[in-house]
């Protein structure tokens, strides 16, 4: 009743998309009627009323192998709902939404949330709450050690007003100019305080240390900005660089992190240089006789010696007079970052973002135990169309001129036989859709149309010509083919024999299914069929079910693309990594058929791809 229950209200939420929603309550059983028929039915229609019910929709659900392992555990002890949705940012707020049904639940049962949209999603919108604390702790942290420098609040405000100035202009052109704020482009006030008030800095301890009572404040500030205005404009043009370089990575966040970092070091600079020396000049006589350093017996700086003056001196000596200890030092230092180089894994899994306490990391563990595996990668394969259209047109030809042969003797045939492949050029001609298997379903009718129509030797030579595009539309229908369907399966054995994937699914256990129950339903009969028809038949069945769209997540209705759902138990992009290295190493003993193309997809894959760019 609670499975019912639960996905009746997911499937009226706001962002899900209701009919590709996959749990017990929402997906067909298919049972044997008799030879060539199957019926289709709702696993769990209605909440069952008696323990007998309930057990008989568990046992139906087991028969199922496309759910085994992805929807219920072989041991019945736990369901997984899978929560397909428009757009990866709803992710945080529909699992907040899902919690709330679920909290109104009684019973000893556990509830779970995880998956990558979740982790990524939960990480952005906490990442946004520590960012709201990390800036303006930042903030703090700057203007407490401005303080111990400097004693001197009227002095520090500038710099903080710069920072703030810096950080307000740079994120309101990146949100003004219509760019999102991502998980990267949240971090740019953190970078940006610091580096803000960096010149200001330099700036006042040049002007405190120059500074004496009764001396021109226009002139010492001059003398300043004259003595700093070049070091800053170069430090501050190499961290516009630095930055600004990521303006031209091949990743858009990253692009716009570094170019509104590589913005507000601009404005920093520009405002340290205008508005910091007219703040300085603006304060009073008294406020900056109190700066440190100020002291008009100290005019040479004696007393401003600290720890680190008297030290350097000494390191200093060291360093010459024992020249050998540093290079033997920094040889033996070399050495160790070498070897600790070689041991740099480069991994990433969005769920381990998060301490081991979190509920996302809890969830993980708990549903990877129990279930095939909570991260979804895809294997697709496609089919080279080649030039179709060419192929047809030789084929259709070599038909006709065939068939025409046998007829040689008569001339009347022969002419019919000229006139016939006349009018199916010109038939073919007039249809020009884009897509070439609804091409050939529409020659195909209006070929049909002709050859009723037509009598004699024109519907001898109409037939040939039907013959030919019915081949061919059998051909072209790829991943119809046993063929094709046996290097699938042959491929999906091949991963499932790796200790990460927990599961694949594709075409072929649909296929595995319904030949099953058309037969008998016995496990002899689960196997794919032996022609091209039978797994038409199959494939036909299935569209008569309440989910018929379910299909095309697995195969395109044109047969030339077809796609494997592998599951895995770990985010990690080494993983992942090695999944798709052992499939390479698969294809490289047991090559794709002629004209098959095999690639990656899924966030899974997404995240390795993301790693290795940046």
């Amino acid at each position: 009743s609670k499975i019912h229950t639960l996905s009746r209200k997911i499937a009226a939420m706001e962002g899900v998309i209701e009919r590709d929603l996959m749990t017990l309550a929402t997906v067909d059983k298919v049972t044997p009627e008799g030879a060539g028929t199957v019926r289709f039915s709702w696993l769990l229609k209605d909440p069952p009323k008696t323990r007998k019910e309930a057990l008989a929709m568990r046992d139906a659900a087991l028969r199922m192998p496309m759910f085994k392992g992805t929807m219920v555990t072989a041991n019945a002890k736990a369901t997984a709902f899978y929560v397909p949705i428009k757009d990866k940012k709803e992710s945080h707020r529909l699992s907040q939404e899902i919690k709330k049904v679920v909290s109104g639940f009684s019973g000893a049962e556990q509830y779970f949330i995880t998956g990558l949209p979740v982790a990524e999603d939960t990480f952005g919108v906490e990442m946004f709450v520590q960012m709201a604390i990390s800036a303006p702790l930042a903030a703090l942290v700057i203007f407490l050690i401005m303080w111990w420098f400097f004693r001197s609040l009227p002095l520090i405000t500038a710099p903080m007003i710069l920072a703030m100035a810096t950080v307000i202009i740079t994120m309101g052109a990146l949100i003004g100019l219509g760019f999102t704020v991502h998980i990267m482009s949240s971090m740019i006030p953190i970078f940006l305080m610091p580096i803000a008030v960096v010149n200001s800095i330099h700036i006042l301890s040049e002007f405190s240390d120059s500074y004496r009572p009764g001396r021109d404040k226009r002139e010492v500030i001059g003398e300043v900005m004259g003595k700093l205005f070049t070091p800053m404009f170069y430090t501050s043009l190499t961290t516009i660089a630095g930055f600004g370089s990521l303006a031209f990575a091949p990743i858009p966040p990253v692009r716009v992190f570094g170019a509104f970092v590589a913005l507000g070091v601009l404005l920093s600079f520009l405002m340290s240089v205008i508005f910091i020396p007219a703040y300085v000049v603006s304060l009073g006589d008294k406020t900056l006789a109190k700066l440190p350093g100020s002291d008009e017996d100290d005019v040479e700086g004696k007393n401003a010696r600290g720890l680190l003056a008297k030290l350097l001196p000494r390191v200093g000596a060291f360093a010459i007079g024992r020249s050998y200890v540093v290079v033997l030092a920094l040889a033996a230092l070399t050495a160790v970052s070498v070897y600790g180089v070689t041991k740099i894994v480069i991994n990433d899994n969005p769920v381990l973002w998060f301490k081991e306490s979190h509920e996302l990391r809890i969830a993980d563990k708990a549903l990877n135990k129990h279930f095939a595996g909570t991260y979804p990668a895809y294997v697709v394969l496609e089919k080279d169309s080649g030039d179709q259209n060419a192929a047809l047109a030789k084929a259709i030809d070599g038909a006709v001129a065939k068939a025409k042969a046998k007829v040689a003797s008569d001339a009347d045939a022969v002419k019919a036989y000229d006139q016939v492949r006349a009018a199916y050029g010109s038939i073919a001609k007039a249809v020009t859709d884009k897509d070439f298997g609804q091409r050939l379903t529409n020659l195909i009718e209006k070929v049909d149309s002709k050859s009723e129509d037509a009598e004699g030797p024109a519907e001898q030579a109409w037939t040939a010509v039907m013959n030919t595009l019915e081949r061919f539309q059998s051909k072209h229908k790829y991943f119809q083919t046993p063929a094709a369907l046996a290097y699938i399966a042959k491929l999906q054995a091949s991963l499932a024999s790796t200790k990460i994937v927990g599961k694949t699914t594709s075409l072929v256990e649909v296929v595995k299914t319904l030949n099953r129950d058309l037969h008998d339903g016995s496990a002899k009969h689960y196997a794919l069929p032996k022609s091209g028809p039978a797994v038409a038949q199959a494939l036909l069945t299935y569209q008569s079910s309440h989910r018929p769209h379910d299909l095309w997540h697995f195969v395109t209705p044109d047969m030339r693309k077809a796609s494997v759902w592998v599951q895995l138990k770990s985010g990690d992009n080494k993983n992942m990594k090695s999944v798709v290295d052992h499939l390479a190493g698969f294809m490289k003993q047991n090559p794709p058929p002629a004209g098959v193309k095999v690639r990656w997809a899924g966030m899974t894959y997404l995240n390795v791809v993301w790693q290795e760019a940046m």
